[in-house]
């Protein structure tokens, strides 16, 4: 049933990061001359607007294009770790009571069972940092976005 629950969560996060990336991609600014401008005109205001953005805001979207935003690839091996590690103090313990392979099974069965769910909670907390690392490039993008349109509107454009 937790495996369920696991892969649940795994499909919602991906599902609302994906989300969120489309809506970042997709609002491209739809830019009018409405005073007439030429293309060349535009196209220098254009990029006039996009460099005042970034010192304006700070955000530059090549380069926050190029950062990677996380890794919500889930880490393995937790389990098989902590059966190891269960495995060895659970001999040192069974030596200790006179029965090493006993206090060596039930170790690493304890060990295993500590291992995945650390395993589970670090994966988990992995990918809630990458929607909010996601969440954040968003906001940012927004900002210079913002920051283009108000400057191409003060130069006579209609931006949608």
């Amino acid at each position: 049933m937790n495996k369920i629950k696991e892969n649940f969560r795994r499909y919602f996060i991906y599902t609302l990061i994906f989300g969120l990336f489309s809506t970042l991609t997709s609002a491209e600014m739809i830019i009018f001359p409405a005073k007439g401008q030429t293309p060349e005109q535009q196209q220098k205001d254009e990029a006039e607007c996009r460099g005042w953005a970034v010192q304006k805001t700070g955000v530059d979207p090549v380069q926050l294009a190029q950062q990677p935003v996380g890794t919500t690839a889930p880490k393995k091996g937790g389990a098989i770790k902590g059966a190891a590690k269960g495995a060895l103090v659970g001999t040192v313990g069974g030596a200790i009571a006179g029965d090493t392979g006993k206090g060596a099974a039930i170790g690493a069965g304890v060990g295993a069972a500590g291992g995945a769910m650390k395993q589970g909670s670090a994966n988990q907390a992995q990918q809630q940092a990458d929607a909010q690392a996601q969440q954040d490039r968003n906001a940012q993008m927004d900002t210079y976005n913002r920051a283009v349109q108000a400057c191409l509107e003060g130069k006579g454009y209609t931006v949608k």
